[in-house]
């Protein structure tokens, strides 16, 4: 029977990235890819985020986070607000901390309901962190493109891990591309063994990006928050903008700071409540899996 037969959930979104939080704090299961891709039959999601209980003292829970193709994510920025929001209803604690794939989390509350400020950690830029299928010396701009050699379509992106791998690609206009139809080439391009999240993005001004992603493993999303913690820190890497900066999602804008004083990116946004319901066993059934 499916980990998730019975289970309740809540149906989130964060700047429209729609999100499913499953607390299994209380009664830890073992989820397959088979069940996520079956849940994802019947509730529409991005990412599923399944709380477990902390594994050491300090933490107030371990997240587990699944793409609806069943693949495991290392972050999901709108998620983790959407999971502290639940938790600080609960916890009343100025301060949460999540264990997640990709290292430990912080989060705090926002100055309005339902805004909360997630510590994604630092960013990563050597090549084999990425991790790039080669070496490269400078990912500020990797060697790669798409389309003729004389004429590409998009090239030369810059590369960053940010709990998940990333390749932002400068662009003039973020809607002048078919990223339904580069996305799934660009996502599984060798170069990426581990695959990657696509993002377009374009410099409206040293404070400000406007940016488009296919999400690996989800593909096109109305918001992704590790993508757009990573056009900010690429964009003042390469000296395209400054460091504290709205980036503007189809869904919204996020507010990301990428600290000087310890490198790490700060992310500061909204979530909303859709519904509550219940996976019920019979669709699972129908899926293979209950």
């Amino acid at each position: 029977m499916s980990a998730l037969a019975s289970y309740r959930f809540r149906k989130m979104n964060g700047l429209g990235n729609e999100i499913v939080v499953v607390d299994m704090r209380h009664e830890p299961q073992v989820i397959t890819a088979a069940d996520i891709r079956a849940a994802a039959a019947g509730v529409r999601f991005d990412q599923m985020m399944v709380l477990y209980p902390g594994r050491v003292p300090e933490t107030d829970a371990f997240v587990r986070i699944y793409n609806t193709d069943g693949s495991e994510a290392g972050a999901c920025g709108n998620g983790m607000r959407c999971v502290a929001d639940i938790v600080f209803k609960e916890a009343g604690k100025p301060v949460l901390t999540f264990e997640t794939k990709a290292g430990r989390i912080n989060c705090w509350p926002g100055e309005r309901p339902q805004v909360s400020t997630v510590d994604m950690g630092t960013p990563r830029f050597g090549w084999d962190e990425i991790p790039l299928a080669e070496e490269c010396g400078d990912t500020r701009a990797i060697a790669l493109q798409i389309g003729p050699l004389d004429a590409p379509v998009l090239q030369s992106p810059s590369a960053v891990n940010m709990g998940n791998p990333h390749a932002v690609f400068w662009v003039e206009d973020v809607e002048a591309y078919d990223l339904a139809r580069l996305g799934p080439t660009l996502e599984t391009h060798p170069m990426f063994p581990e695959r990657a999240n696509i993002s377009l993005a374009v410099v409206r001004s040293p404070g400000h990006l406007v940016v488009r992603t296919w999400e690996r493993g989800a593909g096109l999303t109305k918001a992704c928050g590790s993508a757009a913690c990573a056009a900010a820190v690429a964009a003042a890497r390469t000296g395209r903008a400054q460091r504290k900066l709205t980036v503007t999602l189809p869904g919204g804008d996020l507010l990301i700071e990428w600290r000087l004083s310890d490198g790490h990116v700060l992310m500061t946004g909204p979530v909303e409540y859709e519904f509550e319901g219940q996976f019920e066993a019979d669709l699972l059934a129908q899926q293979g899996v209950a």
